[in-house]
């Protein structure tokens, strides 16, 4: 082993080199306790309410003159406070870019970044690199713009060169710190989230998707933590780190693989003292990394079980090789959105990883393939990353657990959930101009339920008229053909044609003119079919007919749609609907007509009155004869075209009358996402007592039937589900058997908090129930539990419970403790003010709180933050009166210097949403009295 050791007088490192052969270059790094400033004053920053100019530091988008192709990056986060008071992170970048066309201006994207040196430029070609003139730092577009005496040569080849000081902030985007205590002791990770523009917030780099380039990783931090990166660790060596007037310390340096070719955001960096387990499949690494607690509760076992057998599934799938040395997933207590995939490495939030009993937590897993090997040019096609991600999610976890029916659950988590949004007039296409989506909060506004759901769900129908052998043949030419490049969604949907017209398959049109009418446009058709007369049509389906969509379409709205249908229980062939209106061969013989099997296609469906009545009577007398995804549609779709006038609510309320017999999850999770609509709207008035009595008879025949088989079952996922249904409607209507039975359960664990006799699955509705009925002493010791508890899917579980209150004080205190993050952490803040506004003792409270600190939320968290949308949404989901519509305008207006961030689109829907809840409450409430009254 040799040694040698090398002295940095710039910042007082003396290392000690652990390593084989000849003497290891260090370079240093500025620290915090002896910060240079630059000798060179011209660094200048502008004011962001300057009035914008048509230079190119104020536009968005990068000029397309230069190209990176490496970057070198070493980083040192500090995970102890510094003498300011602050975490910090050092830094220092060199960045390789060629010049394709001439220029005298470097624009680079710089966010929050303070320059400790003044920055260096070097031509690697013939002739040497121009002067800097002078440096100036854009706020607004987050720009450092360099300015330089002479042009760059087009075809030569630059280095930039950066020192950098950072803040280590609990902001949750870029490179940012993650606290959780241990053992009463609190840990401090240093991680990241580049999605979708916080690259910038790391090192100065050229920010845009298409702007691809080879990454060179190094990072500095303390001996007892670990270091990863998307690259395999290639060198360590250990330095010693004597510092004037700061402290004396050890210092790892952990090296990593170049990267290949990928975008900024794909880049990831975690410091932290987690550990691992691991497995190795024909030369593939796979780790899990968390806190020591939860590895050593068995945490993230399953997890690792289920990774290699997917992989090798997706790999199949595509025809590609996975195309990495390694899979990392590692688990993060705080984290911005559910989980970041990047190339060679997975975070998510420590409570998605907590899968040692699946059943607990949804299986999220998309691999290198889509989005990482082959990326989208620009964040206008975000749904082809996050839509194929979020379809593929449910093949792979389908492949881990054949048995679970895990495929179907999309029509319930996506497809019937993005109904709802884009029923909208409010609404947008998957795929904008990109000209549409320029500024941070307009691309954070883009990771939304369109693209990850409506973009699966068109997907999962693309691929069923195609069928799934034609569909996977062109994407893995795509695949193949555009590898480590970018793509526009087109591009797709030539390599789908080639394989339509290879395999024979017959379309009425071309892939691109079916699709681009799915895409294009916002919204989805409601087909309705005649069967007296044979008669099919479709119209734009919008839950307020009043409305009408601001933005137009060139296909008028209309689309080409794929009908698949059964007469009785007789499969027909499929229908292409391709105008308005048109015929299908439907001799009227009494039998029902059903359309849409398995819901593969993206539209809801309409029938005459005698076809309704023949399907109630199915449902009411052979419900199996109907597919169980298919009882599901049939509720949800019904009580969707009452709510647009389209039918009656009556008939929509008759829809759920089979339930006293069923036990499928599926129907019975359709029902009850469509009632919640109505205690919604009808928990505030005298609706509200005929309606507990109804779903309390309806859900007595379930609760029997899973306490009875509470064991039996309870390996079945979709099982579970369906008994946490049972649990949670039958003690909230009142149900004597059930709020007993919780009671007791809660009682014994407050008696022996050390010992919880709730079964996993079951606690979250059981902590809930118990909490509502209960009071002051429920709800601290929940709140005792919550503190102390070390797996992180329980404890959003009794996060998520203490919003179920009854005491409008107890919520009140609940909401204030939002705003401190050593009580709740950032990143559940907004899902906790959700929660209690879910509570209709809370909706009020939590909707006077968000007014009151609005200005402290947007700014504490950011206007770009992803989770802004569901926060103004779930403050607002009940108003049904012209009162509170009001009280949402004025919120709207007051606010508009404030401004509202990725919640800007959410505001309008809100409105909206409003608008049509005062007209369907108007007219229907009368009626909806009657039938929970007497339901016929």
């Amino acid at each position: 082993m040799g040694k040698g050791f090398y002295i940095s007088k710039t910042v007082g490192i003396v290392g000690i080199v652990l390593a084989a052969g000849a003497l290891a270059t260090i370079t240093a790094l500025p620290v915090a306790c002896s910060q240079e400033k630059s000798k060179n004053n011209e660094v200048k920053s502008t004011d962001p309410t300057m009035a914008p100019s048509n230079e190119p530091w104020d536009q968005w988008r990068l000029p397309q003159t230069l190209s990176p192709q490496t970057y070198n990056v070493t980083l040192w986060p500090r995970l102890q406070l510094d003498t300011t008071g602050l975490y910090i992170f050092s830094g220092l970048s060199s960045v390789v870019f060629r010049c394709v066309e001439k220029t005298n201006l470097i624009l680079i994207h710089s966010n929050k970044l303070n320059m400790t040196k003044h920055p260096t430029l070097i031509g690697l070609g013939s002739k040497p690199a121009p002067t800097i003139e002078s440096i100036v730092m854009h706020t607004k577009t987050q720009y450092m713009a360099i300015h330089l005496k002479e042009e760059l040569t087009a075809g030569e080849s630059y280095e930039l060169y950066t020192e950098f000081l950072g803040e280590l902030s609990d902001d949750l985007g870029g490179f940012y710190r993650s606290e959780y205590y241990e053992n009463g002791v609190k840990k401090v990770v240093a991680t990241t989230q580049m999605q979708a523009t916080d690259a910038r917030k790391a090192f100065p780099c050229f920010d845009e998707p298409a702007m691809k380039a080879v990454f060179h990783i190094t990072l500095y931090h303390d001996p007892a933590t670990v270091a990863l990166s998307n690259g395999v660790v290639i060198g360590k060596l250990t330095l010693y780190s004597v510092q004037e007037q700061c402290w004396v310390t050890a210092l790892k340096v952990t090296t990593f693989a170049p990267t290949e070719v990928m975008s900024t955001y794909l880049l990831a960096f975690i410091v932290s003292d987690f550990v691992f387990i691991e497995q190795n499949i024909e030369n593939l690494q796979i780790r899990i990394f968390a806190r020591q607690e939860a590895i050593n509760a068995g945490q993230g076992q399953y997890a690792l079980s289920v990774t290699g057998p997917i992989l090798k599934f997706f790999e199949k799938y595509y025809n590609v090789p996975y195309p990495l040395p390694k899979s990392d997933q590692i688990a993060l207590p705080d984290f911005n959105t559910g989980a970041m995939k990047y190339r060679q490495m997975k975070t998510k939030r420590e409570s998605l990883l907590t899968v040692y009993n699946p059943c607990n937590s949804p299986i999220h897993y998309l691999f290198q393939w889509f989005g990482n090997l082959v990326t989208i040019r620009w964040w206008n096609d975000l749904w082809l990353n996050e839509g194929f991600a979020t379809y593929v999610e449910y093949l792979g976890a389908d492949e881990a657990e054949p048995d679970w029916n895990i495929k179907d659950l999309i029509v319930l988590n996506d497809v019937h959930k993005v109904f709802a949004i884009d029923a909208l007039a409010s609404s947008h296409p998957l795929s904008s101009k990109e000209e549409e989506i320029q500024r941070p909060e307009q691309i954070s506004e883009m990771f939304d339920t369109i693209s990850y759901s409506k973009g699966a769900s068109v997907l999962r129908m693309l691929s069923t008229f195609l069928t799934e052998k034609v569909f996977t043949q062109g994407l893995q030419t795509y695949l193949d053909h555009f590898k480590f490049s970018n793509t526009v969604y087109t591009d797709l949907w030539e390599h789908l044609q080639k394989a339509v017209d290879s395999s024979g398959t017959t379309l009425p049109k071309t892939v691109q003119e079916i699709m681009d009418r799915w895409i294009l446009q916002m919204g989805f058709p409601v087909v309705t079919i005649n069967t007296a007369t044979g008669q099919i049509t479709q119209e734009h389906f919008l839950l307020d007919p009043e409305t009408k969509p601001d933005r137009p379409s060139e296909f008028n709205y209309e689309w080409f749609v794929p009908i698949s249908w059964t007469k009785k229980e007789a499969i027909q062939s499929l229908y292409w609907l391709l105008q308005k209106t048109g015929e299908f061969k439907y001799d009227s013989d009494n039998n029902w007509v059903l359309a849409n099997i398995n819901v593969t296609g993206y539209y809801r469906v309409n029938y005459d009155n005698e076809n309704w009545r023949r399907l109630l009577n199915v449902l009411q007398t052979s419900r199996q004869s109907i597919p169980v995804i298919n009882r599901a549609q049939i509720i949800d779709d019904a009580f969707n075209l009452a709510k647009a006038g389209i039918i009656e609510t009556t008939l929509a309320l008759r829809t759920t009358l089979f339930l006293a017999s069923e036990t499928e999850y599926m129907p019975w999770e359709s029902a009850l996402d469509n009632l919640d609509y109505f205690y919604l709207m009808f928990d505030r008035t005298e609706v509200y007592g005929p309606m507990q009595t109804y779903v309390g008879n309806q859900v007595e025949g379930l609760f029997d039937y899973f306490t009875s088989i509470y064991s039996l079952y309870s390996h079945l996922c979709i099982c579970r589900y369906n008994q946490v249904n049972a649990l949670r409607v039958a003690c909230s209507t009142g149900l004597e058997a059930c709020t007993t039975l919780v009671k007791t359960w809660f009682q014994q664990w407050m008696e022996n908090p050390n010992v919880n006799p709730i079964k996993a699955n079951l606690r979250s509705a059981v902590y809930c129930s118990a909490i509502a009925g209960g009071g002051e002493k429920e709800w601290n010791f929940a709140w005792e539990m919550f503190e102390k508890a070390t797996v992180a899917s329980e404890k959003d579980k009794r996060r998520s419970a203490m919003a179920c209150a009854s005491e409008p004080w107890l919520l009140n205190r609940y909401l204030k403790y939002t705003l401190d993050s050593n009580k709740i952490r950032k990143q559940d803040a907004t899902s906790t003010i959700i929660s209690i506004a879910s509570n209709v003792v809370g909706q009020p409270l939590a909707w006077d709180f968000v007014r009151a600190n609005w200005e402290y939320i947007f700014n504490e968290y950011g206007g770009k933050s992803y989770l802004f949308p569901n926060l103004i949404i779930g403050v607002t989901n009940r108003f049904s009166t012209p009162f509170e519509l009001e009280q949402l305008i004025q919120f709207r207006d007051d606010n508009a210097h404030i401004g509202f961030g990725s919640g800007t689109l959410a505001i309008q829907q809100s409105i909206e949403r409003t608008t049509a809840n005062i007209k369907w409450v108007e007219k229907n409430q009368e009626a909806v009295l009657e039938w929970f009254i007497n339901p016929l």
